[in-house]
């Protein structure tokens, strides 16, 4: 008898399999990123339709194989409606994902990753916060919770204000991070560290959504 897991989690990538079916890349807490397949999905009004599209966050009920997990139902808590009729915020929440999928692992614990995406993917949607530095806290976190993020690095020639600002990132939990705002000029700064630490941590890689944004500016 195969297993049944439930566990909460966010859709990082969704692709078609066959003529109604879809493969799922999951963003989980407890089991990292999984792969699932769900039978039946691209069929017009079946039940997992709604819930394998991108940005979903839901309760999955799975059924474990031997490489991979059948997505059996699942209960949606937030799809991120707001970033339909936005197209740069989408943008925005693409490159989230593909960031996400790039840092995260399978069968590793992720729940602090989940939470981040999940609490970032609200605060892009928020009216209050700018993109910008909803991007920056989602990249500098990232790398924090990689254990990447070499804070000696950014002592020296760098303000008070950029000090503080990488400091509660450092010590905040990724569900409590939304809760400040920053000046211009710090902001600037603190965009700047997190493009230097991207490209030392990843390496020169590009990722397709942030490209995109590139155009944008």
């Amino acid at each position: 008898m195969l297993d049944l897991m439930n566990t909460p989690g966010i859709v990082l990538r969704a692709e078609p399999v066959n003529e109604f079916d879809r493969r799922v890349v999951i963003l989980t807490g407890n089991s990292g990123k999984i792969t699932a397949f769900a039978n039946g999905a691209r069929r017009q009004g079946n039940r997992l339709q709604a819930c394998t599209d991108l940005f979903v966050f839901a309760d999955f009920k799975l059924f474990a194989g031997r490489n991979s997990y059948t997505l059996n139902d699942a209960t949606v808590k937030n799809y991120f409606p707001e970033l339909r009729d936005d197209f740069t915020g989408a943008l925005y929440g693409m490159y989230f994902l593909e960031l996400a999928d790039y840092c995260t692992r399978e069968n590793n614990d992720e729940r602090d990753m989940l939470t981040l995406l999940y609490q970032s993917l609200r605060a892009l949607v928020h009216p209050d916060f700018d993109n910008r530095l909803v991007k920056m806290v989602f990249e500098l976190k990232s790398i924090m919770i990689m254990g990447e993020f070499d804070r000696e690095r950014y002592r020296v020639g760098y303000s008070q204000s950029a000090g503080y600002t990488m400091d509660f990132l450092l010590a905040t939990h990724p569900k409590s991070l939304y809760h400040f705002k920053l000046k211009d000029e710090v902001l600037t700064e603190m965009i700047r560290i997190a493009a230097a630490e991207c490209t030392r941590v990843f390496e020169g890689h590009r990722f397709k959504s942030a490209e995109m944004l590139d155009v944008l500016k």
